[in-house]
């Protein structure tokens, strides 16, 4: 639920950025929670005293005309909700022409800075508090070649550093030379062990007092996984929150991708395995072929008005509009779907339209289905994105598909049966 709140946060945001003013007069204004409605209104009254002193008369109108609807807004609220209040109120321009802007809601989680804002634009950098993840997890992957540091967050994944290292192996020289052989590689690898546990220092604590990762998972081959972790060189903090400690066949890039599917337990609700979990899912459905799998636009609207989807995976990038259009023909309203570029040659009257991916976060709890935004930030995501055009879902049974042209030719073979050739007995039917 969360990937959609915060799609449609992305959405509001692109939306709100685009918009421009005459003067200052688009209102941005942020309430966390625990503020008192009073308070706020007490601050807009002297604004309002404030802008009533502006030279121009044009602006000195529109800032006042913001700041009351703003209040008319603050009116419909008893108290601050739970997680806080966001209001953007002003005039802007749109395609040429002025447009009153009246947004209001209560963010999925709380915003923890108070802002006013009275400008030329509204200031939506203060949103993207709501777009991050908390949720950040560190990966160590050890082995013999080197070590490499990554931080994942949601669906994003970051290579922080890779520091490759060529330890001496073990030599079959006897004499007295054995012993002082064994002792450099011994002095190499502790010394390896060491650069490890500073590296997890600098990139997961840094400046700061606190980890600035939620848990590490350190993985790798042979024994040099466990030495790290149990190094009494590795800060203290870290220690605490190493989450596992497990086998994986590779190094470097092949072997995170190993331990990330390995943590699907412990990172549990991070957007990305969610993303790979729902992903893989289809893609399996298509190789074995099971017929509880679809994709297409047509084929998906057709599906989700059965109430066959289960799952929908959509791409938040989707360049597809629904529309509600005016057939003079057949004199009827219907409902079509078209990529950006069909939209322009539609030869209906376009009644009402929204971006797809907009229309569907809306109306998809109405098809009964668990609704997917995906991004392009996963391989797997980008082999859906480009080899299903980023719509599909699966199915909660397997289609039943109906070839109605062979179906009318056998009704009509039927039609020429002629009873009158055959004689039929009571007996036969007893």
């Amino acid at each position: 639920m969360d990937n959609i709140k915060k799609y449609k946060i992305k959405r509001l945001v692109k939306e709100l950025t685009n918009y421009k003013g005459n003067g200052t007069s688009m209102i941005s204004l942020i309430i966390p929670p625990g503020s008192q409605i009073g308070l706020t209104n007490k601050m807009l009254t002297t604004e309002l005293g404030t802008a009533s002193n502006i030279k121009s008369r044009v602006n000195r109108q529109s800032v006042m005309s913001a700041i009351t609807s703003t209040q008319a807004k603050l009116k419909l609220y008893s108290r601050i909700p739970k997680n806080g209040l966001v209001i953007y109120c002003g005039e802007a321009m749109v395609n040429g022409k002025e447009k009153k802007l009246n947004i209001d809601f209560e963010p999925f989680k709380p915003l923890s800075q108070k802002v006013y804002m009275c400008d030329d634009h509204f200031h939506t950098e203060y949103l993207n508090e709501l777009l991050e993840d908390n949720d950040k997890f560190g990966f160590v992957i050890v082995d013999g070649n080197g070590v490499s540091l990554y931080n994942v967050c949601g669906s994003d994944s970051e290579r922080l550093v890779r520091y490759d290292v060529s330890l001496t192996s073990k030599t079959r020289r006897g004499g007295q030379s054995a012993l002082r052989f064994s002792r450099l590689r011994d002095e190499q690898r502790d010394n390896f062990v060491r650069k490890c546990t500073e590296f997890c220092k600098k990139y997961f604590i840094g400046n700061s007092n606190m980890p600035l990762v939620k848990g590490i998972i350190i993985a790798g081959k042979a024994n040099f996984k466990n030495r790290v972790a149990e190094s009494p060189l590795l800060d203290f903090r870290l220690k605490k929150i190493i989450l596992s400690v497990m086998e994986v066949g590779y190094g470097d890039a092949n072997g995170f991708n190993q331990a990330l599917e390995q943590s699907k337990e412990i990172l549990g609700d991070v957007k990305m395995m969610e993303e790979k979990k729902v992903m893989s899912s289809f893609m399996h459905e298509i190789a074995l072929d099971t017929g509880k799998y679809c994709y297409g636009v047509k084929d998906i609207q057709d599906c989700l008005e059965e109430g066959a989807v289960e799952d929908l995976i959509v791409y938040e990038d989707l360049d597809l509009f629904w529309m509600k259009v005016f057939d003079k023909e057949k004199n009827e309203e219907k409902e079509i779907f078209l990529k950006a570029e069909e939209k322009e040659k539609c030869e209906y009257k376009i009644i009402e339209e929204e971006e797809y991916v907009d229309y569907i976060t809306n109306n998809y709890k109405n098809y009964g289905c668990k609704l997917n935004i995906i991004s392009d930030k996963t391989a797997i995501g980008n082999q859906i994105i480009s080899g299903f055009g980023g719509l599909c879902g699966i199915l909660r049974w397997k289609r039943c598909v109906v070839n109605y042209e062979e179906k009318d030719d056998e009704d009509d073979d039927m039609d020429d049966f002629d009873l009158g050739e055959y004689e039929c007995y009571e007996d036969d039917f007893i």
